[in-house]
Parts: C-alpha cells; sequence; structure tokens
C-alpha cells in the first residue's frame, strides 16, 4: 500500500482519538445536515445519510446531536443550510490536490482556502484543473487482524469489489461508489470489522515526494483540514515508507 494511503489509515485514526474535539463534532453534523437535506431524515432510504451518522457514531458523537443535525437538514429545527462546493488546485511538488466543503458561505470559504493554500506552497486553481486526475470509489479499511487476507479477498469479491490493497496494519477495500453498501453489509453478515467505509476520490496517479515536499504538503493538507467548512481533502501525493517514517518522527 503506497505512503499516501498510510497517510489515509493513520488520519483516520487520528480522528478517531481526536473524536471529543467540538471542531471534528461540526464537521461531523454539517454533513449530515446537507445529507439529510438533499435526501430525506430516513437513514434507511438514504445512504449518504446512513454513512454519515456511521462515522459520527463511530467518532462518538453524542446520539442527541446526531438527532439535531438531522432535524436541522429536514427543517423540523432552523439552522444554518450549507451548500456544497469543491475547490481544487496544486500544492508543494505538483501534488494535485481538491477540497471538498460544507459552507454558509462561499465568500469566506474561497478566500480561506486561496489563502491557506498560499502560505504553504501552493496555488488555487480554476474549477475542474485536477479534477480529472481522480477517480470516485468507495473505500472500506479493514484492520488486518481482524481477519485473514484470503478470507477478506472471498469476501468483497464476491460482494463485488474491485480490488483491495494492504499494508502491515490494515486491508483497503475498493467499490465502485454505488457498491459500497453491499460490500459493506457482507462484511457485517460475516461479522467482520471495519474501521471506516465512505465514498471518496482515489487518484489515477501519484506524485512521489522528497522528504522536503512531504513535509510541506502534509502541513497544507492539515491546514486545510482545519479549516471549518472543510469536509474533506482529496490529494495524489505518494511518500516512500522511509520518509513517512521521518516525517511521522
Amino acid at each position: 500500500m503506497s505512503g499516501h494511503s498510510k497517510w489515509h489509515n493513520i488520519k483516520i485514526r487520528k480522528q478517531a482519538q481526536d473524536a471529543r474535539k467540538s471542531k471534528l463534532f461540526g464537521k461531523l453534523s454539517r454533513e449530515i445536515i446537507a445529507a439529510a437535506r438533499e435526501g430525506g431524515g430516513d437513514p434507511e432510504t438514504n445512504a449518504r445519510l446512513r454513512i454519515a451518522i456511521e462515522k459520527a457514531r463511530s467518532a462518538g458523537m453524542p446520539q442527541e446531536n446526531v438527532r439535531r443535525a438531522v432535524q436541522r437538514g429536514t427543517g423540523e429545527l432552523e439552522g444554518a443550510q450549507y451548500e456544497s462546493a469543491t475547490y481544487e488546485g496544486y500544492g508543494p511538488g505538483g501534488v494535485a490536490i481538491m477540497v471538498h466543503v460544507l459552507t454558509d458561505n462561499r465568500n469566506r470559504s474561497v478566500g480561506e482556502i486561496r489563502s491557506i493554500f498560499g502560505r504553504h506552497g501552493g496555488n488555487l486553481g480554476e474549477a475542474n484543473c485536477v479534477a480529472w486526475l481522480f477517480d470516485q470509489k468507495g473505500v472500506i479499511i479493514v484492520p488486518r487482524e481482524a481477519v485473514s487476507e484470503d478470507q477478506l479477498l472471498e469476501v468483497v469479491l464476491d460482494a463485488g469489489a474491485e480490488d483491495m490493497q494492504s499494508d502491515e496494519a490494515s486491508y483497503e477495500v475498493r467499490t465502485a461508489p454505488g457498491d459500497l453498501e453491499r460490500v459493506k453489509e457482507a462484511l457485517e453478515r460475516r461479522g467482520i470489522p471495519y474501521e471506516s467505509a465512505e465514498v471518496t476520490m482515489v487518484p489515477q496517479t501519484r506524485v512521489t515526494l522528497d522528504e522536503r515536499d512531504a513535509q510541506r504538503v502534509l502541513k497544507l493538507v492539515d491546514a486545510l483540514e482545519d479549516q471549518e467548512d472543510v469536509q474533506q481533502v482529496y490529494a495524489n501525493f505518494d511518500i516512500p515508507d522511509r520518509i513517512m517514517e521521518a516525517v511521522a518522527a
């Protein structure tokens, strides 16, 4: 599994450790609100809402917070209405970056995101300048100690998964976006736990970074993710294991 994927998995675990931070709960609430607004308040018939609620619960978000977010999305409670936007640009080393936001003020969001790119050696670009470098995929992360590789491969391929990769800590199962729920349900039926399951943007090719650019890119991505309107950051970097270890240290 590439350094980019290892970084992604480390980030998921870090988010779980930081779950009590109000900023994370705020981001999760926005996604629930947007999902309920788009497809209704019933997670049984709204897959986006179901995934958003599962992420919130796995992060330890109180059930009352989840309920209120759903009600804000359906209009039962008053609150800010968020719209979706995607910004694209380049980071150090020519890394392509996509930033997905949910915001109640587009002008504020784009201004702050442009400033973050500039402060960290990147440039915000025009719409679709890097989107063509990514494919939308379902991605499920399964802890390696939960199941053998052969057993997992059999289960996910039978359920419609496209591919599976692994590192020393976890497996990464990829699906078409519409097949994510079916593969996830197959894991649940077999009692196989997973750390995360989401529809995300997967890069078609990756840019391998040296240590200097790796540090700069990770700081840029961290700063973008810390901005309150940002929900997801996607990037096409790859960091060799030895450099990832050095940067992490």
